[in-house]
């Protein structure tokens, strides 16, 4: 074929494939680039800086400095005296802020009688609080006094937890002529989010009808951005799915990351229904579990997960978020958790 005649039929090719492209539905193209950016998440090395170290061991130093006075109570060390009764309310302090320790000694007051008067029913709710945090001492106990009935004791009662004030927007002078109100800015993203992790996030987050700020915040506390991240919990990948979520929401392969990020909005678009748009306790649930924060009508008494949320908060400054109230029917116990002082359910 002549020179001329080929490159005119490869030209007619060409515009063949361009006006093919052209005529596609928008959907089709939105598809090839979802895969496109799913493609690219393949490639994503894990982070070079260092895992967080975990949650579950981070005990505020005050709360530390109440356990350790009610230790020495307790015993009558360190040139204190004996005093039962006020190391039981240390105890009960430490163990209302999540301290793992405080629950168990409270409870072996409790369940001995040592100084205080014996109530088994409260000590079964303090050692099951500190099994569930991982104590093995508390898992043994568990196993002789079997599950505890009634209400958790107000020991382990939900803390408030509050998002961080926002800074107050600079005053300006008042303009000669009417303006425009400014466009809000927009939201900030974690710094260490690798790039395909926020593209692929912006772009299906609205699918979700989630905001890609609250989903990279859940992402950087849970996996630090890690795809290969495996919990000792055995829960995977950068949103941390733990096979019985993976298997919930349909998730075949649990460590791709498009997949786990896809089966992880799932599961926050549930939970935002759930708790009809509390961010506080949906925080709280995707890390606890949302049976944990229906028994205790709040954030648990787990020091990793009162950690975990307020760290959550602190990225996304918000505590209220839109939400499907078709995706299931709330929680019975949310008219429950108003009352027990969790952060309040709004409707947008």
């Amino acid at each position: 074929m002549p020179v001329r005649l080929r490159c005119t039929a490869l030209l007619q090719q060409a515009l063949l494939v361009l006006a093919v492209a052209a005529a596609a539905p928008a959907a089709a193209q939105t598809g090839n680039l979802d895969s496109q950016l799913a493609a690219g998440l393949q490639a994503l090395p894990a982070p070079l800086v260092a895992p967080k170290p975990p949650l579950s061991q981070v005990v505020p130093s005050q709360v530390l400095r109440w356990r350790e006075e009610a230790q020495a109570l307790e015993h009558g060390e360190n040139g204190m005296p004996r005093d039962p009764a006020r190391a039981a309310t240390l105890y009960c302090q430490a163990s209302q802020h999540g301290d793992a320790e405080a629950q168990f000694s409270l409870a072996w007051m409790l369940t001995n009688g040592r100084g205080i008067e014996r109530d088994d029913a409260q000590a079964a709710h303090l050692f099951l609080a500190a099994a569930e945090q991982g104590m093995p001492q508390a898992q043994r106990m568990m196993q002789s006094l079997g599950t505890p009935r009634g209400e958790p004791p107000p020991c382990l009662q939900p803390m408030a937890v509050q998002a961080p004030t926002p800074p107050a927007p600079p005053v300006q002078l008042a303009a000669r002529q009417p303006q425009r109100p400014a466009p809000p800015p927009p939201e900030p993203l974690p710094a260490n989010a690798p790039e395909p992790i926020v593209n692929f996030v912006k772009l299906v987050a609205p699918e979700f009808n989630l905001s890609p700020q609250l989903v990279l915040a859940i992402i950087n506390t849970e996996s630090n951005f890690n795809p290969n991240a495996v919990s000792p919990k055995n829960a995977q990948g950068l949103m941390q799915l733990i096979p019985d979520t993976a298997a919930r929401f349909k998730v075949r392969n649990i460590l791709d990351p498009a997949q786990n990020i896809r089966g992880g909005m799932a599961y926050l678009r549930w939970l935002m229904a759930y708790y009809q748009g509390n961010v506080v306790l949906v925080a709280a649930a995707y890390n606890a579990g949302e049976g944990a924060v229906n028994r205790y009508r709040g954030v648990p008494p787990y020091a990793e997960t009162l950690n975990y949320v307020r760290k959550v908060l602190a990225q996304v400054n918000r505590v209220v978020h839109p939400f499907d109230a078709s995706v299931t029917a709330p929680s019975p116990a949310l008219p429950l958790m108003r009352v027990a002082g969790a952060a309040p359910v709004v409707r947008r």
